[in-house]
């Protein structure tokens, strides 16, 4: 550590900014936590069994629980710059929060930079702290410097312990009188890089325009950003479009020149869209990378550059991904990172110890040690992942799919091609998180069903595909005895689309989800009106026993369980009633199986809490889906072999730029009677 009156040059050699100190842009106190905290904090992780007969786990229950207790937060008012912060006298900041900890771990493990560089400049007199963990999350004070007057201090810390996890951060304590952080950046050996890259963006949006705006004036209005930004594009696949919104797209469109280009097409799922913006970013050939955003997420612009930059240092071409937080709850992640669990192909966490869910607010990161832990991942979401060019040149685009799964399954083909994927903390995006919607019911089962089908084709190591196919018929049974038929029978379309094979995924691409969509008209739990008052009266034929609520079956009774209530869903309804008024008032957070499989009828809310159906119970639908469903698992279990044969065969070609050319032509943008005038953008 060195401390000097006044900025020094940079000594050999050259330094690269891999990360800086950032305070939000519009601070609001449900963001604050994740940037500056005005506490001092302790993990408690400082002991464990080593599997001597203890429990190792007990000292991180102990601190999560402690950590729980919500701390005082940092006034909003104190923060009107992005980059400094003024701490009044007497008191201290901490800046071990997920948007200013330094991911040290990550680093190590990733790139070949195996020191860095954390420079402060400071006014004023008081003392600076930088702590370590571990990947158990025992904090331990790493050095410290007391500054006064103006002062840079600068701090060369090593990386060779983060083997597991681990973060760097510091803490910074005014003296009597106030100091500020005037600046805070972490550097690395400039030759160290790989690359100096730039970005394109692609960005998929459908009827979100002024979600889509915002994110292009965010960009349009950070100099750093314009400086690694090759060129936005924007796949409208909408009915509302941009350009039918001249007055606020013209603007940008003048400012950013050709650093925008929106490119309109029909609407051919996120899978489409997404191709589209890779295909043209590798295309143009001007960008080392390609970022594929959400349309509906609010960006921390800083994520952008620290995906470039970490990128630019691994150790060989890396998809970055950014972390999710909730855009309703902002102080929430949603995951620290995500794995494709083989045997069951479905999302799973990196590590036992985490959880969805994360609120920083409740449980900052210092005191937190499962966070601590390095999350290597199979994927990132493309809510933000940047993807090298040269993976795309060397795996294609995304499989056809419209959506769901399109993500994942890049990322898995990816690690077989020798691109790794990273989720890197402390970058991060806001979007509406997956606890507020249920999009395992209604059109998207279609989507889900079959795209988890085709990734288990793909790259299920086990002979017959694990436990996927079994679970898939468990799903059929919980969607037939929760009155979930339109579910249903989206389900079974999806599952004998898998048995026709892979010819028709890139012609149908625009065609199914209007199929879907045309067949919601022939059931009742498709059918949503905005209140329960327009539907009949709910009428109890009979009470639940002794008044309590249905509850989930133990697993020991399982079995004879499903066996009754399977026999009930076969035979008519006993209470004649039911046909003409609901039994019951199921709000979504309770439409579990076990609690639907009782009634005969029921009004079933939507997620979103907007809308509310009235699920019906058919013993001939039920009949019916339930043999088509049996005959459809056993045919697929099988032709598994074959299958997967088929659809591994077929993948080069349905990644292809080539077949993808042809989709994109094969789907343009549906024609206006009356275009909308003065605005610019490419057609399909």
């Amino acid at each position: 550590m060195t401390t000097s009156p006044a900025p020094t040059e940079s000594a050999a050699p050259e330094q690269r900014v891999i990360q800086r100190l950032i305070l939000p842009l519009a601070a609001t106190p449900d963001i604050v936590p994740l940037y500056i905290e005005q506490h001092s904090a302790r993990s408690g992780a400082t002991a464990a069994s080593f599997g001597l007969g203890g429990d190792d786990s007990a000292h991180e229950r102990s601190s999560e629980s402690s950590a729980s207790a919500t701390a005082s937060q940092v006034d909003v008012s104190e923060l009107s710059q992005r980059t400094s912060v003024r701490i009044p006298g007497g008191q201290m900041r901490s800046f071990g929060t997920y948007f200013n900890a330094f991911p040290a771990s990550y680093w190590r493990r990733w790139t070949p930079v195996r020191s860095v560089r954390l420079t402060i400049r400071t006014s004023g007199r008081g003392q600076i702290v930088v702590y370590r963990s571990n990947a158990r999350g025992s904090i331990q004070r790493q050095d410290f410097a007391t500054v006064s007057d103006t002062a840079e201090t600068v701090f060369d810390l090593p990386l060779t312990a983060f083997g597991d996890g681990g973060w760097y951060w510091f803490d910074v304590f005014a003296g009597s009188k106030a100091l500020t952080v005037v600046s805070a950046e972490w550097t690395a050996d400039a030759a160290l890089a790989r690359t100096t890259g730039s970005i394109s963006i692609s960005m998929t949006t459908m009827n979100k325009v002024e979600y889509c705006l915002a994110n292009i004036r965010t960009l349009e209005s950070d100099p750093a950003l314009r400086a690694v930004l090759d060129t936005m594009f924007v796949i409208d696949q909408g009915s509302d479009r941009l350009s039918d919104h001249p007055d606020e797209l013209e603007p940008l469109q003048r400012s950013m020149g050709d650093q925008l280009t929106i490119i309109e097409q029909g609407n051919i799922g996120g899978s489409g869209g997404f191709s589209r913006g890779m295909y043209e970013a590798t295309q143009a050939g001007r960008s080392t990378y390609v970022v594929n955003c959400d349309d509906d997420i609010e960006i921390e612009p800083e994520s952008l550059l620290r995906l470039v930059t970490f990128a630019d240092f691994a150790t060989k071409p890396t998809i970055v991904g950014a972390h999710m937080f909730d855009l309703n709850n902002r102080s929430v992640l949603h995951t620290f990172g995500e794995v494709v669990d083989p045997w069951r192909i479905q999302p799973a966490l990196p590590h036992p110890d985490g959880t969805l869910g994360h609120d920083f607010a409740q449980q900052p990161l210092r005191s937190t040690p499962w966070l601590h832990r390095r999350a290597d991942v199979d994927y990132n979401g493309w809510w933000m992942c940047l993807i090298p060019i040269e993976a795309v040149r060397a795996i294609g685009l995304s499989l056809p799919v419209f959506i769901k799964w399109d993500d994942a399954e890049y990322g898995l083909r990816a690690k077989k091609a020798g691109f790794p994927t990273v989720s890197l903390p402390g970058a991060g995006v806001w979007h509406i998180s997956w606890t507020d919607k249920d999009d395992l019911v209604g059109w998207q089962a279609y989507f889900h069903e079959r795209n988890r089908i085709i990734t288990a084709l793909l790259h299920s190591p086990y002979e017959r595909g694990g436990r996927v196919v079994r679970e898939s018929q468990y799903m059929d049974v919980k969607h037939l005895i929760s009155m979930q038929y339109f579910t249903e029978t989206g389900r079974l379309m999806a599952q004998r689309d898998v048995l026709r094979g892979p010819g028709e995924l890139h012609a149908e691409i625009g065609t199914k989800l209007p199929e879907i969509r045309a067949m919601a008209k022939e059931f009742d739990d498709a059918r949503l009106r905005p209140d329960a008052d327009e539907y009949p009266e709910v009428h109890v034929d009979k009470p639940p026993r002794r008044g309590r609520p249905y509850s989930q079956p133990r697993r020991a009774a399982l079995p004879l369980w499903t066996v009754k209530t399977l026999a009930k869903q076969l035979v008519a309804p006993i209470h004649e009633r039911s046909t003409a008024n609901p039994q019951a008032m199921v709000p979504h957070q309770d439409a579990r199986w076990w609690r639907l499989s009782q009634y005969d009828s029921a009004l079933v809310s939507n997620a979103e809490g907007t809308q509310v159906s009235w699920y019906k119970r058919d013993p001939q639908k039920v009949r019916r889906m339930l043999a088509a469903g049996a005959s459809a698992h056993a045919e697929l279990f099988r032709r598994w072999p074959e299958l997967r044969q088929q659809y591994r065969d077929a993948a080069h070609e349905l990644t292809s730029f080539e077949a993808w050319e042809r989709t994109f032509r094969e789907n343009p943008a549906p024609e206006r009677a009356t275009p909308a005038s003065g605005a610019t953008s490419a057609s399909a």
